[in-house]
């Protein structure tokens, strides 16, 4: 089913090579799984939590991951243990904020994000939460580079499926939602209740980081302005630009015109026509799952995430290519925009945290808005 982009490439990971430069740790008296400390120590109180998906080897000073821009330049340089997670965290003391790592995929990424939510070593009560991480974008809605700010997370794993060479020939695709019988039968609803399908952000905190970022100028190169030109859409000809629209997650790559179809369609039928697709990602259902579920616990708002990917390539072929020839162009570190999406998710994000804990006095307890329009 889903995602144009980072999906290899992240084992390296789990075990990383030596830092290249000093490093202090924090060891707060472990004892179990969770790395958590005592219960007489005071939490950390963290003001932002950075969220990324995967890298492709040390933490600093080599070829970057979607970590690897954060940490160096956001100077995550307290490294403290995480037994119960997927990697060890990065902690700017002074500043309070917070980066992890979760690992690729909605279940490694929920596992990581509920062991953090649940370690009393921080206090995650007033704490925002961007995601910051990379994907492929549709043509009709922006280009290469692009930076996007979602409203709805819309998963595209949780469905019945039919192999494509033995769907019924009305129909459009071969995936039908849990509980029907044909592709976007109506009525929607969920099977179970809550399936978690689909997450809807605080508007006003969207809103507010938009108008925050969307004048904020994004890398371009000559290789991407060639590769966007040879698409047909016309907003996929624009140098890279910050906009709105929604995110397909699930953890399946997938690609091509036709599934970019389907992501359109799934989008929309699962958001009752109110959400349009515009990127895709592997583990943000994951994320949101685990975080909602810890807000019921109170143990952090639901109303302060943000989810923000960039487009290290398009999610389908140009004109003149097949699907399974693009799909052999689409790895890690060989997307049309690899690095640059990179640095366009920190050149964005970190104006988003850098305000956040500039002015804590009031964002401590107040989420910001933006001005009315």
């Amino acid at each position: 089913m889903l995602l144009v982009f980072a999906v290899s490439s992240v084992a390296a990971n789990a075990c990383c090579p030596p830092p290249l430069a000093p490093i202090s740790s924090v060891d707060r008296h472990l004892t179990d799984l969770t790395g958590a400390s005592d219960k007489t120590s005071k939490p950390i109180e963290i003001k932002v939590v950075v969220i990324n998906m995967f890298e492709v080897g040390a933490d600093i000073g080599d070829a970057p991951g979607e970590y690897q821009y954060w940490v160096e330049r956001e100077h995550l340089d307290t490294v403290i243990p995480f037994a119960a997670g997927y990697h060890e965290l990065r902690l700017n003391e002074e500043k309070g904020i917070l980066g992890v790592l979760t690992g690729v995929g909605t279940a490694r990424t929920a596992a990581t994000m509920m062991a953090l939510g649940l370690d009393p070593r921080f206090d995650l009560t007033h704490a925002y939460f961007l995601v910051a991480g990379i994907g492929g974008i549709d043509p009709r809605m922006g280009s290469l580079g692009s930076a996007v700010w979602s409203d709805y997370i819309v998963d595209g794993d949780l469905a019945h499926e039919i192999d494509a060479r033995e769907i019924p020939k009305d129909w459009s695709t071969g995936y039908v939602p849990l509980g029907k019988s044909t592709p976007y039968e109506q009525p929607r609803a969920a099977r179970f209740g809550d399936d978690g399908n689909i997450y809807h952000l605080n508007t006003s905190l969207v809103d507010w980081a938009f108008a925050l970022t969307k004048d904020t100028p994004l890398p371009d190169t000559p290789a991407m302005a060639t590769r966007r030109q040879q698409y047909a859409e016309e907003a996929a000809h624009h140098p890279p630009f910050v906009l709105r629209g929604d995110n397909l997650s699930a953890s399946t790559f997938w690609h091509g015109k036709l599934l970019n179809q389907w992501a359109r369609d799934w989008v929309k039928y699962q958001t009752d026509g109110h959400g349009t697709y515009a990127i895709c990602g592997m583990e943000d259902t994951g994320t949101m799952q685990s975080l909602t579920w810890l807000a019921h616990a109170h143990r952090l708002d639901i109303n302060r995430v943000l989810v923000l990917r960039t487009a290290s390539n398009f999610d389908q072929q140009r004109p003149g290519a097949t699907a399974a020839e693009s799909l052999g162009e689409t790895k890690i570190r060989q997307y049309s925009a690899y690095l640059p999406a990179l640095d366009a998710a920190y050149r964005v994000g970190h104006l988003v945290v850098d305000h956040l804990v500039a002015n804590w006095p009031q964002t401590r307890d107040h989420i910001p808005s933006a001005p009315p329009r």
